[in-house]
């Protein structure tokens, strides 16, 4: 009976031992996940802040009174500390391809070929970014023009 009872406790020290050595392993993309996560909603949450903000077509970079596509998505990124290039099409070649089925918060996302368009996706198939009257904007990624006219999206977080 000892000795049963000896394997049983071994059993159930070695199952502990694989099952909270697994959890370490869980824990390290997990984690970048929930950090890149986090980058995207303070991403999103400093865009937001700038609805309304008029278009200006080739806006001054690091200017906040008037934006254009890129300079918008620039000043965002640049306020939680990534670089990009000035221009759409510039920002269209950092980060990462990303299919459209894959997008996640904070993947830019291009519009027209050749590209002159640049928006920050918000996750649900919304988009921040700014253009025309209405300035800085949410639209939705899978309606008419902005849905046929999609070029590409690229991950930079």
């Amino acid at each position: 009976m000892k000795h049963t009872s000896k394997k049983l406790w071994m059993g159930i020290c070695f199952t502990m031992t694989l099952a909270l050595s697994a959890g370490s392993f869980v824990v390290g993309p997990a984690t970048t996940h929930a950090a890149s996560a986090s980058k995207a909603d303070r991403i999103i949450s400093k865009g937001s802040q700038f609805m309304g903000v008029r278009y200006e077509h080739g806006a001054p970079a690091g200017n906040t009174s008037s934006f254009d596509c890129s300079s918008f998505t620039q000043y965002v990124f640049a306020q939680n500390g990534i670089k990009l290039p000035r221009s759409s099409r510039q920002q269209s070649t950092v980060g990462t391809f990303v299919p459209r089925s894959q997008l996640k918060k904070g993947d830019l996302v291009f519009f027209y070929a050749p590209i002159h368009h640049v928006a920050i996706y918000m996750g649900n198939g919304k988009i921040l970014h700014t253009y025309g009257k209405g300035g800085v904007t949410v639209t939705d990624l899978n309606s008419g023009w902005w849905s046929r006219n999609y070029t590409t999206a690229r991950r930079v977080l």
